[in-house]
């Protein structure tokens, strides 16, 4: 369960990436009419870039700062000095993320206002997946960043493609603290194996994602910690109760987390980019495009697996304790 960076493809984010070359990152969002958006485009006009994202009216740099300017209204300022020129054209909003009504929580009651706080989010990826391996990611969305994220579009990474994954998890990277674990099967065919749940398995991870982001922040601290909740309160500690460090004061569990805080979400989406790329580089391994879920598509690849690569390699694919090793065994003809 050693923890590991995400790249951007451009470069190995690593340590705390809410900053760049030592200089600390900040990021407003504004809300301003059709005509001034026409003026900060002419204000801008000796600063405009080429590359318009989709969606924009404009997009410049100047120094200490990008400014993207969306058909929407909103101005999205990035940089050192976000803060100061985004104050020449209107205040930064201050918007609160719908929660949804179904949401469940269990353990402390949710603060009413959680989704405008500054919150320590986790959620993790694979644990219905027969191929590729458990991640698990834990993010700190400042409030003052949930404007951005909201803008940007980050939600439930299951509403979204592998495609729109990419693209948010490598804007969230450049500013975001973060912490991914990543269980190789292998690893988690051990666990399995020696009595060990997925329940405790997922407790004990994300026990250490969290833990491992309050350390990159100290010594700042979150105004909550949200777990997207697989699991009841008092379940979860008693998962984690042999273990030295545990993550208690703050702590909030809610089903349907992506809904209460962004930063829940945008710990998914990060989870799942780690979880794609992981699961393209075992489909090379393979020598074929792996299917995902656990349905009957995946019996058939990995009968496929066994016939070429024998019973010895699959480990390192699945999760053996799926009843698709059963079923892959039958189709593929071994007893």
């Amino acid at each position: 369960m050693t923890e590991k960076p995400l790249s951007n493809n451009v470069e190995q984010i690593q340590g705390d990436p809410e900053t760049a070359g030592g200089i600390k990152m900040s990021n407003t969002v504004i809300l301003v009419s059709a005509s001034t958006m026409q003026k900060m485009k002419q204000s801008y006009q000796n600063s405009l870039s080429g590359k318009v994202p989709s969606g924009a009216v404009f997009a410049a740099k100047i120094p200490g700062c990008s400014i993207t300017g969306y058909k929407s209204g909103k101005v999205l300022f990035q940089g050192p000095a976000a803060e100061t020129e985004a104050s020449k054209w209107g205040q930064p909003l201050e918007k609160k993320p719908d929660a949804a009504r179904s949401a469940k929580s269990s353990g402390n009651p949710l603060p009413p206002d959680i989704g405008e706080l500054s919150v320590i989010g986790s959620d993790e990826v694979g644990t219905g997946d027969f191929f590729g391996p458990m991640t698990v990611v834990s993010c700190y969305v400042e409030k003052k960043q949930l404007p951005l994220l909201k803008e940007l579009g980050v939600k439930d990474s299951k509403g979204l493609t592998d495609s729109q994954i990419a693209g948010l998890a490598k804007e969230l990277l450049t500013f975001v603290p973060y912490s991914l674990l990543i269980l190789p099967n292998e690893k988690y065919n051990r666990l399995q194996q020696s009595g060990m749940s997925q329940g405790k398995i997922k407790a004990l991870l994300h026990n250490r994602a969290l833990y491992n982001t309050a350390q990159k922040i100290a010594p700042a601290k979150p105004d909550a910690i949200l777990i997207d909740q697989f699991a009841e309160a008092s379940t979860y500690y008693r998962y984690l109760q042999n273990e030295k460090i545990v993550m208690r004061d703050g702590v909030y569990f809610s089903t349907k987390g992506e809904s209460v805080h962004l930063a829940v979400a945008a710990a998914s989406i990060l989870a799942r980019y780690a979880f794609v790329r992981e699961f393209e580089n075992l489909s090379k391994e393979a020598g074929f495009v792996l299917p995902r879920g656990a349905g009957a598509q995946v019996d058939r690849a990995a009968a496929r697996l066994i016939k070429e690569k024998g019973m010895a390699a699959l480990p390192h694919f699945v999760k053996l304790h799926f009843a698709n090793t059963e079923k892959a065994k039958r189709i593929a003809g071994v007893k």
